[in-house]
This record gives C-alpha cells, sequence and structure tokens, in this order.
C-alpha cells in the first residue's frame, strides 16, 4: 500500500514528549501553568507584540477580540466572503452581521474595493461609521491574511482609524509573516491592527492541539480578555462573577505543546518556503497550472500551498484532481465555500463579489505539511503531469 501523503499535518519534536511528561509528573495539566507564561512569553518576543494572551483556539481569540472592540447587538462587521467559515461565525455569536467583500489575487480581502465602499457607502455620524444602505453602524473590519498571505493593510489603517473602524486581525494561519514595506516594515501580521487573533490547530503551521492567542498592543485589552476567557471571575474565593464570561483558557498540556513548536518556529518556516519553492519549480512547467503567488510586500509563511488550474489548457477541474489523488492516497481539499453563500448568510450585504468567485473554481489546496518530503512532492507533481 502507497503511503499517504497528508494536507497538513502536524510536524512533532522529541522535546514535546519531554514537556508534556513533566505536566503529567506534576498533574498540572489543565488551567493556568508554568508552560502557559512560557508559551505567552515566546510568542510575545517572536511577534514582537506588546501583549499576547493565550486562550483554547483561533475562534476563542476572533470572540474575544468583538467584544473588547465594543461589537454591539445590530452593528456590522466588513469582513471577506473568502475565509474559514469561523471568522463569519463568532459575529453572530454577538447577534451582529457580517457584510461582505472580495478577494485579490493573493486570496486576501480585496482592499481597494473595501476602501471604495467605506468611502462611497457610508456616513461619519457622533464618530461613528453608518451604513447608507442599512443605517446600522459598522464598528469593525476583520481582514484575513488567508494561506499565510499577508493582507495589504497599509492602505486601511488611516481610513479606518478616520472612521472609528476598529482592526482586528484573523492572523490564524500567518505565524511567521513580517510586513516588508512601508511605514509597517518589520511588523508581524496581527500587530498592525488593534487586535490579532492566531489558531494553533493541529493543520496550522506551529500547533498545540487546539489553541490560540489574541495579541494587543494595549494593556488593559490584555488584562480584559485574561478576565473574559477565565469565566470573568472576579472573587476566587467566593466565585463571585460581575460579568458574562467564557471557559477559553488554554490548559498548561497544550501551551507545553505548543512551546516545542515555537522553540522551532524558524525551522518549520524555513521547511516551509522549501516546499513551497519545489512545489514552484516542478509545477510552472505544467501547462494550464501555477501555484499561487505571495505578495511582495511581507515575508510570507507560505503555510498553504494552492495549485491555480486554467481548465482550457489543463482540462482538468478541481473536483477531478481531487478525486485522482484521493485513489492515490493523496490528501487535497476544496478552497471553503463562500461564505456569502452559506444558507445562514445570504441575506447578508455583499460588494462586488466577483474574484473569489473564480478563485473558489479553479483552485485545490496541495499537501503542504512542513515534514513533506522532495520525494512526497515529485510524487504529487507527477500525478498532475500524467493527467494534464
Amino acid at each position: 500500500m502507497k503511503k499517504k501523503i497528508s494536507l497538513s499535518s502536524p510536524n512533532i519534536f522529541k522535546d514535546s514528549k519531554k514537556y508534556i511528561l513533566n505536566c503529567i509528573n506534576k498533574k498540572w495539566i489543565s488551567s493556568w501553568g508554568k508552560y502557559t507564561t512560557d508559551f505567552e512569553k515566546k510568542i510575545k518576543n517572536y511577534t514582537k507584540s506588546k501583549n499576547v494572551v493565550v486562550c483554547s483556539s483561533g475562534t476563542a481569540a476572533l470572540h474575544i477580540s468583538l467584544i473588547l472592540s465594543s461589537v454591539k447587538k445590530n452593528d456590522e462587521i466588513i469582513v471577506p466572503t473568502l475565509t474559514f467559515i469561523a471568522t463569519i461565525n463568532v459575529i453572530n455569536y454577538l447577534q451582529a452581521s457580517p457584510i461582505f467583500m472580495d478577494s485579490d489575487e493573493f486570496f486576501n480581502i480585496d482592499v481597494d474595493k473595501t476602501i471604495q465602499f467605506i468611502e462611497n457607502h457610508t456616513i461619519l455620524k457622533r464618530n461613528f461609521t453608518y451604513n447608507k444602505k442599512t443605517g446600522k453602524r459598522i464598528s469593525a473590519i476583520i481582514p484575513v491574511h488567508i494561506w499565510g498571505n499577508a493582507a495589504n493593510l497599509q492602505k486601511l489603517l488611516r481610513l479606518c482609524k478616520s472612521k472609528n473602524i476598529k482592526i482586528i486581525e484573523d492572523a490564524s494561519e500567518s505565524l511567521g509573516t513580517f510586513y516588508n514595506k512601508g511605514k509597517i516594515k518589520g511588523k508581524h501580521t496581527g500587530t498592525i491592527g488593534n487586535f490579532g487573533c492566531i489558531s494553533f490547530n493541529g493543520n496550522k503551521i506551529i500547533t498545540t492541539g487546539g489553541g490560540g492567542a489574541i495579541l494587543t498592543n494595549k494593556y488593559s485589552d490584555a488584562k480584559k480578555a485574561r478576565y473574559l476567557i477565565s469565566q470573568a471571575k472576579d472573587d476566587g474565593v467566593r466565585f463571585i462573577h460581575n460579568q458574562i464570561g467564557y471557559n477559553y483558557s488554554i490548559s498548561n498540556l497544550h501551551a507545553a505543546i505548543g512551546l516545542s513548536q515555537i522553540n522551532k518556529i524558524k525551522y518549520i518556516k524555513k521547511l516551509k518556503l522549501k516546499i513551497s519553492d519545489i512545489y514552484r519549480n516542478r509545477i510552472k512547467d505544467i501547462p494550464g497550472l501555477k501555484l499561487n503567488e505571495s505578495p511582495n510586500y511581507a515575508d510570507n509563511n507560505r503555510w498553504l500551498n494552492i495549485l491555480k488550474i486554467d481548465k482550457k489548457i489543463y482540462k482538468k477541474l478541481p473536483q477531478d484532481l481531487l478525486l485522482i489523488f484521493k485513489k492515490n492516497y493523496i490528501e487535497t481539499r476544496f478552497v471553503w465555500q463562500l461564505n456569502h453563500l452559506q444558507k445562514q448568510f445570504k441575506k447578508c450585504q455583499t460588494y462586488k463579489i466577483e474574484n473569489s468567485i473564480k478563485l473558489i473554481k479553479n483552485s485545490l489546496c496541495l499537501p503542504s505539511s512542513s515534514d513533506l518530503s522532495a520525494k512526497d512532492i515529485n510524487r504529487i507533481c507527477n500525478i498532475l503531469e500524467k493527467n494534464r
């Protein structure tokens, strides 16, 4: 039987076992602990964020960030339609609504169209921005750094500040991505806006098995985040809770895994770049196929490699290739269904969505695990050549 090649499996290192066993031996596997604190410090040092709060998932990080951004019931949040549904679901947690934007060539939110929408279809009243069509307040925008590619935030910063629209970066996939141009040169994704949210799910560039982090430059926001993720406990002796809180803390056991991973982040990113380069060199000679590019204004982590297919030349659709790969024990997947087409969001407002539709029809996610070998990539590319 052929070896199975997974889409994006975690690369687990030997010292993970040491950290995990230490947790078990000391019987400190849940709630806050030494590894939680150490993990936070490592993320803080790597991203250069002033404050980091680790939590149970990237979704939890987004939810808390929306609360801290004072998002209220009936508010509206600007989001890309092309993203994992968790980005949109958290908006509904607060009974707010999404406004869906198109994507650029890198699968990120189309910043030019977004600016056009804000400038032409909103109005500033009493220091808040309102949607001319619905009359509702637009309190935040969630740009997502898709596939680890940095969204072009430079253009959005000044406008959002002048319109009092909070920027919550969904950096779930972009740990290791730094801007290299403009006023934000040297800054890590997730540290540009008011909040940044990272995911440590099992398929991400580093993992804790399940976990996330909130990045913020304001100490008061970090303090409030810690309070909210720990059930909003005001008195730990008498168990007094003066607000609605959430069970969003990360366990010491998960943080132990994360610590072993973050210690290897530079090495893992190096592997990711090498994998992407090998793919690119092989695929460029196959007519009708192209590997998705990364924007040149950032050093991107290249978390996931996306195959773009010109069906007029290659004659195969993503669904055809997915079945072919499956028969050969190779895991691939489609790009997510566009969120404005999801049943629960079909009535939400959209704005000039065109490119996103083309992208999901013509793209396929390729195996991108950091321990993927050159031999594995050759096997994948040989199948692509054979089936053209």
